[in-house]
């Protein structure tokens, strides 16, 4: 090829879907990703997410000879070491943390990434569509980050004073059921119940900071449905995690999905691990 794209990665919204390229042995990109590596590309690049500390940022798009070792001290960050805490996303807390002066509302802008860090999928209400719901923008850009770029993670984003969100709660049962908005929002619907049970002797504004929190674990509960993305979690080939910036305070909150006991669980609700909270 002439030239090579840069690497990929994914995010949704209002808010958004990140998902990393692959890393070699589970690297992930700085914020959940320390490093996010495409494989099956020309180039692989590789570019450091702080001065003190080289990761890989790989987008393959051929054969591994053709890897061109961009950082000078080729430190790596495996995926066992994200999971017991220093991981990738230390980087994006500290980008987070260094960013808070900005005040800037874009989950790529707060997180820190670079152009080419990260493949952002954005869409109103920072909603995952299922499996059943059919053929969307959305589960394509998540069938061709998975199967074509082979990221190893998808990470949620969702954030305070959510338009999308505001519209499924404000919602009325009998409204027109051909407007674009309600057949786009009602994916979050189980959110909404458990928003309003949970949260029922509260105020409306904060069923809907409730349902937003939600909301992020419907989509994650939602990517499950996909059978190419089930299959990878499950074999710990890709990791989904929940985000959720709250502009108001100023503070980020990260989750991971727990596979394993999330098929322990009932009623649709999901496991999550690996909580931090950034402020």
């Amino acid at each position: 090829m002439a030239s090579s794209p840069a690497p990929f990665s994914v995010s949704t919204d209002s808010t958004h879907c990140i998902l990393s390229p692959p890393t070699s042995k589970r690297q992930i990109f700085g914020p959940t990703l320390k490093l996010w590596k495409i494989k099956h590309a020309h180039l692989r690049k590789l570019i450091p997410l702080r001065s003190d500390q080289g990761f890989a940022l790989k987008a393959s798009m051929g054969p591994p000879q053709l890897t061109k070792q961009l950082n000078n001290n080729n430190k790596r960050v495996t995926l066992s070491g994200a999971e017991d805490g220093c991981d990738i996303f230390n980087d994006l807390k500290h980008r987070f943390l260094s960013f808070k002066h900005k005040y800037m509302v874009c989950p790529s802008n707060i997180l820190g990434f670079q152009p080419g860090e990260a493949f952002i999928v954005r869409n109103v209400g920072n909603l995952v569509p299922p499996l059943e719901s059919g053929p969307s923008e959305t589960n394509a850009a998540l069938e061709f980050a998975v199967n074509s770029l082979l990221i190893e993670n998808i990470l949620i984003i969702g954030h305070s004073c959510c338009g999308g969100i505001r519209a499924l709660m404000s919602m009325q049962d009998d409204e027109n059921a051909s407007s674009f908005i309600k057949s786009w929002v009602i994916i979050g619907k189980n959110a909404r119940i458990k928003a309003e049970t949970v949260a029922s002797n509260l105020s409306f504004d904060e069923q809907c900071t409730h349902c937003e929190k939600e909301s992020i674990n419907n989509s994650l509960s939602n990517l499950l449905t996909y059978p190419w993305i089930e299959e990878k979690v499950a074999k710990e080939e890709l990791f989904v995690h929940g985000g959720y910036y709250n502009f108001i305070d100023c503070s980020f909150e990260k989750w991971t999905l727990d596979y394993r006991g999330t098929k322990l669980e009932e009623n649709g609700r999901i496991a999550v691990k690996n909580k931090v909270f950034w402020s």
